[in-house]
């Protein structure tokens, strides 16, 4: 498997920091850099956006944020002195706002009455594909598409754009982001979606709603399936997301203007696909956040920990991979 070599600098950074050459904290205003926060788990940066770790500058602000570069040790990444940092809780109070946004969007769009349950819809001539179980997946998967694209456009720069419990285990079982990250991130990614689900309630005006993704009838789906279709649809997801936005060999191809939009197409066909052929089975979530907002609006199910385990076991299983093949060469 082949791989880049690390890359070049720039000595002329901001803060005397060596940025990468392409790197558009490179570019001034005058005397005024742009704010470019340096972090190894931005969704869309294909780790571009990274600091090199053997400038003296550079080994200043990785002992306070190791996750300033992707080679950060076990021992650093585990480091709590992270909890101390004004700068993580700030990114992390992004992540509420962004995260609570695309939950009250996304969940309002896909909101409805709950189906009756144990009954499966009348099918015409054209089967599945001609009922509102087949539609209703497809108008939600567009809109998933295309609001996730346009929030990762607006808050990677701020946060990275994580906006899902996922990605931020993902992320972290890559050793890509540092634990103190992750609890700040995870923690205000479940808080922002807290609100948004009391919003949702307010907006539906009542508490008994569903929202596809977050919608299991354990009649006529066995809990045992349900994880299976969670873990599978999430680790896809993850495989994908890292592909187009978090592999620095793709940034020259890809890079942070196009992956956006492929990172919501991935979540929209998944969302999509998974929704309309198992009876019962409301579409895997892949966004535990999303579904503890919804929940928190309308009521706790029995099998919400499949929302949680499903992504956290299918990002164990992505970090074993990424460590076995990772995409930088070993210095």
């Amino acid at each position: 498997m082949s791989a880049e070599p690390r890359p070049q600098t720039d000595p002329q950074g901001p803060g005397n920091l060596t940025w990468r050459k392409d790197s558009i904290a490179t570019r001034h205003i005058g005397s005024h850099p742009p704010a470019v926060i340096p972090f190894a788990g931005r969704i869309d940066g294909n780790q571009v956006l990274v600091l090199d770790p053997s400038n003296l500058e550079s080994q200043n602000a990785y002992r306070k944020i190791p996750d300033t570069t992707p080679f950060f040790s076990l021992k650093d990444g585990f480091s709590l002195t992270g909890f101390a940092d004004p700068l993580i809780w700030k990114c992390a109070a992004v992540e509420c706002v962004a995260t609570g946004l695309l939950v009250f969007t996304t969940g309002f769009i896909a909101a409805h009455d709950p189906p009756p349950l144990n009954e499966a819809s009348p099918l015409g001539p054209a089967g599945v594909y001609g009922t509102a179980r087949f539609f209703g997946p497809l108008v939600g998967g567009i809109t998933n598409w295309l609001f996730l694209t346009l929030l990762i456009y607006a808050f990677s720069s701020a946060s990275g754009a994580h906006l899902n419990p996922t990605i931020t285990f993902a992320t972290f079982f890559a050793r890509l982001v540092t634990f103190p990250r992750l609890v700040l991130y995870v923690s205000a990614q479940t808080a922002g979606a807290s609100v948004a689900g009391l919003a949702l309630r307010s907006a539906f005006g009542l508490r008994n709603f569903v929202v596809g993704g977050c919608v299991i009838d354990s009649a006529l789906v066995p809990i045992g399936d349900a994880f299976t279709l969670e873990f599978t649809f999430t680790l896809v997801l993850i495989f994908l997301c890292f592909g187009v936005g978090l592999d620095p060999r793709q940034a020259g191809i890809i890079g942070s203007k196009f992956a956006p939009w492929l990172i919501g197409m991935a979540l929209g066909l998944l969302s999509f696909g998974s929704s309309f052929t198992r009876v019962g089975y409301g579409g895997s979530s892949m966004n535990p956040a999303r579904c503890f907002g919804v929940y928190v609006g309308s009521s706790f199910p029995t099998y919400h920990w499949i929302h949680w385990m499903g992504p956290i076991s299918a990002s164990m299983a992505h970090g074993v991979m990424y460590c076995i093949l990772p995409p930088w060469l070993s210095a």
